[in-house]
């Protein structure tokens, strides 16, 4: 385990071998030791092809630490699909060892809202040392958080996206891909900035951090938005999602089939291409570090070069749309990110699939603005709620859905999906042609 040989090939073997590698592999993590070489011990049987998360309950009772991370590496993997072994997990909480118990409240969190009844019955029983207590305390307060922090996040985005509608209406160019761009350059930033203090700052100093960056972000912009009302659009032009007569609004447009069925099939488009997003930055790194061994510091780059890619290409995204149409910039987008996902997820090096990943982010970049746009354009709040709606709900399904497909298959083939959807939304997207470009 410590030879400076590429260990990734040998070590495909006993994962592809499944549960009977099991117990060898859990001797060699127990025996393993520099830090690095437990680092690779750990990954290989935490990626067994095994029928299911089950068989590494036993080894949460493991005397060895390295192995209780390992065997709970495998249930964070499993995403929703370690629902089932919920009350096998809680003991780990409690964990005498604090990578253990941080681990452990990571499964919880990959495992979502199913984790909650459990966590809370955990709380109140008292026989339940304060140690499992407070780290069942923890995963729920967590939970609540990031629940909380969806629903604003969600709202937020649906306004964003609204007032970008009429900014559209009002300057009469698709500069939609624009402001999506400053969402891409965020996430760049951030992961390039996640990267460099991965190793030296502490999660909660990390979120405490960027906190403190939105609020004061928030602070300088708020009066500006509070004062200034909606633009107009230029005479002659209705207002996105108004009735002939030009007074009603677009939340009172009583909408037919046909505006109602396109803002579906935008929505639909716009969730193949976050599905996409989605996979990325919740499996990226773990792909690049579990599968091609990767530091993770290095794993945090293929977010940010796919981030990098679609900026830029939101960037040129208003000139590409004048250029070509909004539906050749729809289906050329999705053939060039259908290919740069199959590269990004079964090449064999770290270039290679780093690669993929951005040329993945240049396909997708003007796919999700463009869906989005054109549902708003008629449909104005509504369209863009629907459409952002089913947008948000693929990603909201893509991390728990490579979950059970990387337990049945790999994470490698799991990716592969997004290669599907994304040749799916391209062909979506030319059967409606005619209908999109209305």
């Amino acid at each position: 385990m410590e030879s400076p040989v590429d260990w990734t090939v040998p070590a495909d073997v006993p994962t592809r071998i499944g549960e009977p590698a099991l117990l060898p592999l859990v001797e060699a993590v127990a025996r393993a030791g520099p830090p690095e070489a437990v680092r690779r011990a750990q990954w290989t049987p935490a990626g067994l092809a095994v029928a299911e998360p089950g068989v590494y309950g036993p080894l949460l009772k493991h005397p060895h630490a390295s192995v209780r991370v390992t065997a709970l590496s495998a249930f964070q993997r499993g995403g929703e699909s370690s629902a089932g072994f919920l009350d096998l997990l809680v003991p780990s909480l409690g964990d005498p060892d604090a990578d253990v118990r941080r681990r452990a409240v990571a499964v919880f969190r990959a495992i979502g809202c199913a984790a909650v009844p459990v966590l809370r019955r955990w709380r109140r029983r008292p026989a339940t040392g304060p140690r499992i207590r407070s780290g069942a305390l923890e995963a729920l307060a967590l939970g609540a958080v990031l629940l909380l922090f969806g629903a604003a996040f969600g709202g937020i985005n649906v306004a964003f996206n609204s007032a970008a509608v009429d900014l559209v209406a009002a300057l009469g160019r698709p500069i939609m891909s624009s402001f999506h761009a400053a969402f891409s350059l965020g996430g760049m930033v951030g992961a390039g900035l996640g990267s460099l203090v991965a190793g030296s700052l502490s999660p909660t100093r990390h979120l405490l951090g960027i906190t403190l960056v939105g609020l004061l972000v928030t602070a300088l912009a708020a009066p500006t938005l509070l004062r200034h009302g909606p633009p107009a659009p230029p005479a002659g032009i209705p207002e996105p999602g108004a009735a002939e007569s030009g007074t009603a609004r677009p939340a009172t447009r009583r909408l037919d089939g046909r505006t109602r069925g396109l803002m579906v099939v935008l929505g639909v488009i716009a969730g193949c291409t976050a599905y996409g997003e989605g996979a990325l930055a919740d499996w990226g790194a773990l792909h690049l570090e579990a599968d091609l061994d990767t530091s993770p510091g290095a794993a945090a780059i293929g977010y940010t070069c796919f981030a990098l890619a679609m900026t830029i290409g939101r960037l040129t995204g208003t000139t590409l749309i004048e250029r070509l149409g909004r539906t050749a910039v729809l289906v050329a987008g999705g053939a060039t990110a259908t290919a740069g996902m199959l590269l990004g997820s079964l090449a064999p090096s770290v270039w290679a699939t780093l690669l993929g990943f951005a040329v993945t982010g240049l396909g997708l970049a003007n796919i999700f603005p463009v869906a989005i746009e054109r549902a708003g354009a008629p449909a104005g709040p509504g369209g863009v709620a629907t459409a952002s709606t089913l947008g948000y709900l693929g990603m909201l399904l893509g991390s728990p859905a490579i979950g059970f497909m990387a337990e049945w298959f790999s994470l490698p083939v799991a990716l592969t999906s997004v290669a599907v959807l994304t040749a799916f939304a391209s062909v979506i997207a030319f059967a409606t042609r005619h209908s999109t470009a209305k």
